[in-house]
């Protein structure tokens, strides 16, 4: 596959949506060392790398970077979190790279309609688990036992009694022994 369309509309019939989606994908060459998405960012894009390296990562609160991928040429590379979310992730350029853009708002507006009208729910509920996968492993990188336990309360608020706490230890990446110290600790700060 030698493009973003290509991949997307591998087998669609040609229409007018199709040609509407060309219209707004747009091929960029960017320098090595090009931000092209900082974290916070209120506007999101999914890129394909024609030519060059990408990667995107997450900065910590106390200023650690974390990658979390990288995209080489033929790669799609982007933030999972919805449009109207703020980005999580800082995408930048490692190679000068030729890029194809498009928006991801206008993606979901014109791409996910061209979809079998079977797959529009299994779409949109495989974009949902997409951005739910990046938050988790986002925390698992970069936020403390105690941040990834209230992520997970408030994520799961109606699992917490349901399940054992090893396997809520599991989930968090760490032992049992660790989870019973981090829930004590947080009640004692109350």
């Amino acid at each position: 596959m030698g493009s973003f369309l290509e991949i997307l509309t591998h087998d669609t019939a040609p229409s007018t949506k199709v040609e509407a989606l060309k219209q707004k994908i747009s091929v960029k060459s960017f320098d090595k060392g090009s931000v092209l998405q900082r974290g916070g960012d209120m506007v999101s894009r999914i890129y394909y790398v024609k030519k060059g390296l990408l990667r995107s990562y997450t900065i910590d609160h106390k200023g650690k970077e974390h990658i979390f991928m990288f995209a080489p040429e033929g790669w799609i590379i982007a933030d999972g979190a919805d449009f109207a979310s703020p980005c999580q992730l800082f995408i930048d350029v490692l190679e000068d790279s030729e890029i194809e853009i498009v928006d991801k708002k206008i993606f979901e507006e014109v791409f996910i309609p061209l979809t079998l009208e079977s797959d529009k729910q299994r779409t949109a509920a495989m974009i949902k688990r997409m951005a739910v996968l990046q938050e988790r492993v986002i925390m698992l990188m970069s936020a403390s036992a105690l941040e990834r336990y209230e992520h997970f309360k408030a994520t799961y608020p109606r699992i917490m009694q349901r399940v054992p706490q090893r396997m809520i230890a599991s989930y968090l990446g760490i032992t049992p022994e660790a989870l019973s110290k981090v829930k004590s600790e947080k009640a004692r700060s109350k």
